[in-house]
C-alpha cells in the first residue's frame, strides 16, 4: 500500500489525552503487540487533580468538535489514497442522510496500524474505520470492535452470498462477523503473451508441472541473464500461497506452536527454492530492480505475481507498443484443481465497539457496501469491489485483466487468524530470504522459523493456558 506523510491525527488546538487516563486498557494493547504504543506515562499525584484534569481535558476537547447544526458526526478513518477518494462519494450519503456528516481522517498506511492501537488504549477511536483483513483478529482480541451478526442478518443491503466467500471469511472468528469487506485483493500471474508464446505456450500454465516447464523454456529461450519470473525476495507471500496449495497448516496445536518443518510446509518451501537454485528467478527484491516495469517490457522476465493495484501501474508504465502483449491469469494449481489457491487480501469496515453512534455508522457501511458505490469506488481507486454483483458493470466485466483476478477471488483462502500472525509472516520472509541467499540451509532456515515463531506465540500459550480466548 502507497504511505504518505503522517500527521497527528488531532484538530488544530485540541490537547491529546495523557496516555496514563486509561492505563489497565494502555496496558492490555501493550502486551498484545511488541512494538510501544504509549509516550513516556506522565504520574498524577492523586485521584482528585487526575479527575479535575480529565475534566479539564475533556471541556478542551469539547471546544475542538466541529459545529454541525445539530447534526450527529461519523468519525471515520481511512488508510492510504482511500481517504482521498472516498470523500467523493460522501456527498450522496449526507444528502440521502441530511441528520449525519460524516468527518474523514486519511491515515497513512505506514503508520496506520499503530494509530489505531494507540486510539484504542486512549480511548479515542472512531465510529467507524478501515481495517486491513489481517489486523482483525487482533483487534477482536483487543476488544475494538463491534460483532455484526446481528446487524448484517437485519440488514436489506448487506448479502452475506454476494460477497466472496474467502474473503469474507477472513472477517469471522468463531461464528461472528466483524467487518464488512470494502475492497478485495489478491495475487495472480501477470505474463507477457508473446514471450510465452514463443516458447510454445499459446495459453499460461494451469498446474505447477506446466508453470516449471514454462520456466525451463522461457530461461533457455531468454538465455544470459535474463529470468522466466520475478519474485522478490523480501516478500513472504509466494512461500505462503505454495504451502497453502499444499494444505500446510504452518500453526500447530491451536496456533500454538509453529509447524513450518512439518512435511507439507517443507515441500512447499523447496518448490519455492527451486526457483532461485535453478535459476529461474533473480535472488534479489524489488528495491533491487531499478525499474521493474521496464524490465519487464524489455523482457528480463516474463512472469511476475503480483496483485490488483499493478494493473494500472502496467497501463501507465509499459510502452504503448507493449500493451496488448501482457495479460493476466489465475495461479496455477498443484493438481488439477484450477486455479490455484491465493491469498484473501483486502480491506474492510469495521465498527468500533465503544462508539457512540454505531446506528449512524452502520448506515454509512451499508451505503459503501451498495454494488453501486463498489463500482463508484473501483472507477476512483482501482480497488477491486468485494460484492459479486458489482462485477457485471461493464468497467469490469469488460476488462479480461481484471477477469483474471475475479476468476481467483473464487479459490482464495485467508492466513491464520490470530493476532500475531503478521509479525510471523515477517519471519517467513526473513528465512525465506536467508534461505534463497545460501546464508541456511532448507533444515536450518525452517527450524530457525519454528523456534522464533515459538517464542511470538509464547504470550498466546500462556494465554490460553490460563482460560483467555
Amino acid at each position: 500500500m502507497p504511505a504518505r506523510s503522517e500527521h497527528s491525527g488531532l484538530e488544530p488546538g485540541c490537547v491529546k489525552l495523557p496516555a496514563d487516563m486509561n492505563a489497565e486498557k494502555a496496558k492490555n494493547a501493550h502486551n498484545r503487540k511488541a512494538e510501544p504504543l504509549r509516550p513516556k506515562v506522565t504520574r498524577w499525584p492523586c485521584r482528585d487533580a487526575l479527575l479535575l484534569v480529565w475534566a479539564a481535558l475533556s471541556l478542551l476537547q469539547a471546544g475542538c468538535e466541529p459545529q454541525t447544526g445539530g447534526r450527529t458526526v461519523i468519525q471515520f478513518w481511512v488508510m492510504g489514497r482511500e481517504g482521498e477518494a472516498v470523500k467523493g462519494l460522501l456527498p450522496e450519503f449526507e444528502r440521502l442522510n441530511p441528520d449525519l456528516r460524516v468527518k474523514v481522517q486519511q491515515i497513512p498506511w505506514s503508520a496506520a496500524h499503530e494509530k489505531l492501537l494507540t486510539a484504542y488504549a486512549g480511548d479515542s477511536m472512531p465510529d467507524l474505520f478501515q481495517l486491513g483483513n489481517t489486523w482483525v483478529p487482533e483487534f477482536v482480541a483487543l476488544n475494538a470492535v463491534e460483532p455484526l451478526g446481528i446487524r448484517v442478518a437485519a440488514s436489506p443491503m448487506i448479502k452475506r452470498d454476494d460477497f466472496f466467500s474467502g474473503i469474507l471469511e477472513t472477517n469471522r472468528l468463531g461464528e461472528e462477523l466483524y467487518g464488512i469487506p470494502w475492497y478485495v485483493d489478491t495475487r495472480v500471474l501477470f505474463y507477457r503473451k508473446d514471450l510465452l508464446a514463443r516458447a510454445g505456450y499459446a495459453e499460461p500454465p494451469r498446474n505447477w508441472d506446466d508453470w516449471l516447464e514454462a520456466m525451463v523454456r522461457l530461461k533457455r529461450l531468454n538465455g544470459g541473464e535474463r529470468y522466466a519470473i520475478l519474485l522478490p525476495i523480501n516478500e513472504w507471500q509466494l512461500p505462503v500461497i505454495l504451502a497453502l496449495q499444499r494444505s500446510a497448516e504452518m500453526l500447530r496445536n491451536g496456533a500454538r506452536h509453529g509447524a513450518f518443518r512439518d512435511a507439507a510446509f517443507r515441500q512447499a518451501f523447496g518448490f519455492y527454492l527451486d526457483f532461485f537454485r535453478r535459476r529461474f528467478a533473480p535472488a534479489v527484491g524489488e528495491a533491487q530492480i531499478a525499474n521493474l516495469y521496464q524490465e519487464f517490457a524489455d523482457g528480463y522476465f516474463a512472469l511476475y505475481i503480483t496483485g490488483p493495484w499493478n494493473l494500472g501501474e502496467f497501463r501507465r508504465r509499459l510502452p504503448e507498443a507493449l500493451q496488448d502483449r501482457w495479460a493476466t491469469t489465475p495461479l496455477p494449481a498443484i493438481d488439477q484443481r484450477y486455479p490455484g489457491l491465493s491469498l484473501a487480501a483486502g480491506a474492510s469496515l469495521a465498527l468500533a465497539h465503544d462508539s457512540r453512534h454505531k446506528v449512524e455508522a452502520w448506515r454509512l457501511i451499508e451505503f459503501l457496501a451498495e454494488p453501486a458505490q463498489q463500482v463508484a469506488f473501483y472507477r476512483l481507486t482501482g480497488d477491486l469491489p468485494a460484492r459479486k454483483s458489482a462485477w457485471a458493470d461493464t468497467a469490469l466485466a469488460g476488462d479480461s485483466r481484471v477477469g483474471a483476478f475475479r476468476e481467483q477471488l473464487e479459490r482464495v483462502v485467508s492466513t491464520p487468524k490470530i493476532p500475531e500472525w503478521e509479525r510471523i509472516a515477517s519471519k517467513v520472509a526473513q528465512y525465506a530470504e536467508k534461505a534463497v541467499r545460501g546464508e541456511m540451509d532448507a533444515d536450518e532456515a525452517l527450524a530457525a522459523l519454528d523456534h522464533d515463531v515459538d517464542l511470538i506465540l509464547e504470550k498466546r500459550r500462556w494465554l490460553l493456558a490460563h482460560g483467555h480466548k
